[in-house]
């Protein structure tokens, strides 16, 4: 015990043992990095090219083994991190390609991500809006709505028929064009209302635009349209609804 009091009371000795201590301690750190920097690590890549929209699916993925210090970029290196993650509008992967992280986002924040809510065979359709039309802005994405048409024959009388129901709401927007409920602290007035029909809907709901004393209102599913007026009313089907508008449009042309 006294010898190894006198050693370490040698300033020298001391400064030696430091030495070799940073030596071996740099050695180790460096080793380690090294081996990380080799070892290979299992990693995603897609075995298809993959547009931008598409949300990732695991069919879509394949791995193979690269090194770290051969990566490039901050990449995914978990599945779970990729699927059901969306890739950004201006993003494409090709076959082969890693997945960056700034290519992918939730499906929620995708700018436009109400056009991957519609159906196969759905076009959308912009029904403007106000806040009185919505309810007080109480109609939400993904909520359902009927459609009734509202007009008056030759000779005056006014015409009201359900033409479409169970409609889709797939976005409710403001002015600029923003998600009116993107901002749940301060929602927004609404202006746009996109829905969801099929195309023969669409060109009729179109048409419809053009023909003077004619409206489309929209109701929320489940509810009826109120008659305001105290004049006499002709209740119509959709399909008669559809006959009048065909009918109208065409002696405009």
């Amino acid at each position: 015990m006294k010898k190894l009091k006198q050693i370490l009371s040698n300033k020298n000795t001391v400064t030696l043992v430091g030495a070799v201590l940073i030596v071996l301690v740099l050695y180790v750190f460096y080793n380690i990095k090294v081996n990380q920097a080799t070892t290979p690590i299992r990693v995603p890549y897609a075995i298809q090219p993959i547009a931008a929209r598409t949300k990732v699916t695991k069919d879509m993925i394949g791995y193979l083994e690269i090194t770290q210090s051969a990566l490039k970029g901050d990449i995914y290196t978990h599945e779970n991190q990729i699927i059901n993650n969306v890739l950004y509008t201006r993003y494409e992967i090709p076959t082969g390609s890693l997945f960056y992280v700034d290519a992918l986002c939730e499906e929620k924040d995708l700018p436009d991500s109400w056009m991957l809510q519609m159906d196969d065979g759905m076009v959308a359709y912009n029904f403007d809006v106000t806040m009185k039309s919505t309810y007080g802005n109480s109609i939400y994405q993904g909520d359902k709505i009927d459609l009734y048409f509202r007009g008056r024959d030759d000779t005056g009388l006014v015409l009201v028929g359900k033409f479409l129901e169970n409609v889709k709401v797939l976005i409710v927007k403001d002015s600029s064009g923003r998600n009116v409920f993107e901002n749940t602290t301060e929602v927004g007035t609404p202006s746009q209302m996109i829905l969801e029909v099929t195309e023969e809907h669409h060109y009729l709901l179109r048409a419809a635009e053009k023909i003077n004393n004619v409206e489309i209102i929209l109701v929320p599913s489940g509810t009826t349209l109120e008659n305001n007026t105290n004049e006499k009313v002709q209740t119509l089907t959709s399909e008669e609804v559809k006959q009048y508008i065909e009918t109208k449009s065409k002696t405009m042309q």
